[in-house]
């Protein structure tokens, strides 16, 4: 028998129902399977014995840009609207010369969380998002030593941290000029459900939590947001009870040319904090103020630039 040859893996592809390979990612982790052990015995006897009980299977996280294809990214969209979508497909691993050696099948895939990356005026590296996909059954498979496709290398299409705008209906001329955006988590909690004699569980998803958005504006442009913020901090000692949420918005990432790469809209947002960073007489950093917004609902738009 020849020697099977290691190798390292350079490059990671993934496949939806079927379907050829919808993209490539930067780095995957997780996506294992373990049993738990039973221990039992018999009356009073000294003997143990144990055998395996249910599986489970530990979610599959992964980092991805712009190089996924539209099926991918019209899974996200449906995530953000709480209508999450189950896929069967196929995680790649391939050698330097895209030629697969190893995959891993899985059934009943569900997105649990999305990271959104941090934005930054000033950061030119590039960005990614990191996508934890919950699954009911995996299986590991040897290659097929099949070619994957080639991507295509398009500069108009790569994100850096540095492309972004952000929006907030009513003060655009307050957040013209936001030079960050911190990191945010979209989560959706699963509930396994066990069910007859199946071993594995059936993950059933809960209600959709957004998280609230941090951004950071020049404090030369914050005072409509502060003179906001104040005003409704009043309203609230006087009533105990605030106005219905009127604020909403977006992020758009570009690419290197100023084109829409996708939008992520919110509504039902109002402020809950305004704070000046820290001041420093020796730093020559321009001052900034942290604006935060709590948010009841987001929605994901992909711009299809093929």
């Amino acid at each position: 028998m020849p020697e099977t040859r290691s190798y390292a893996a350079a490059h990671f592809a993934l496949e939806l129902d079927g379907a050829q390979s919808v993209g490539v990612f930067r780095s995957i982790e997780g996506g294992g399977v373990k049993a738990e052990v039973m221990t039992y015995q018999h009356g009073g006897g000294p003997q143990r014995w144990r055998q395996l009980g249910k599986p489970k299977f530990d979610d599959i996280k992964v980092q991805v840009g712009m190089a996924m294809s539209k099926p991918f990214y019209d899974w996200i969209k449906f995530f953000f609207r709480g209508q999450p979508k189950r896929k069967t497909g196929a995680i790649i691993a391939a050698d330097f010369y895209y030629k697969e050696r190893a995959r891993r099948e899985f059934k009943e895939a569900i997105i649990k969380e999305l990271t959104f990356p941090k934005l930054e005026g000033q950061d030119k590296n590039a960005a990614y998002m990191g996508v934890s996909i919950a699954v009911e059954d995996i299986i590991f498979k040897k290659g097929t030593g099949a070619a994957l496709p080639t991507p295509k290398m398009n500069p108009q299409k790569l994100w850096t941290a540095c492309n972004f705008k952000f929006e907030l209906a009513g003060y655009e001329s307050a957040v013209r000029r936001t030079a960050k955006i911190d990191s945010f988590t979209v989560k959706q909690d699963l509930a396994e459900y066990h069910m007859g004699g199946q071993l594995a569980s059936i993950k059933t998803p809960t209600p959709i939590e957004f998280p609230n958005i941090v951004f950071y504006v020049p404090e030369a442009d914050a005072q409509p947001l502060i003179d906001r913020m104040t005003n409704q901090n009043k309203i609230h000692h006087k009533n105990r009870s605030g106005a219905p949420s009127s604020l909403h918005g977006s992020i758009t990432t570009l690419d290197n040319q100023g084109r829409e790469l996708f939008r992520v809209q919110y509504t039902g947002a109002e402020l809950v904090g305004i704070a000046p960073e820290k001041s420093d007489a020796q730093s020559e950093d321009i001052k900034l103020v942290r604006c935060e917004l709590y948010t009841e609902k987001m929605e994901f738009e992909y711009t299809n630039l093929e």
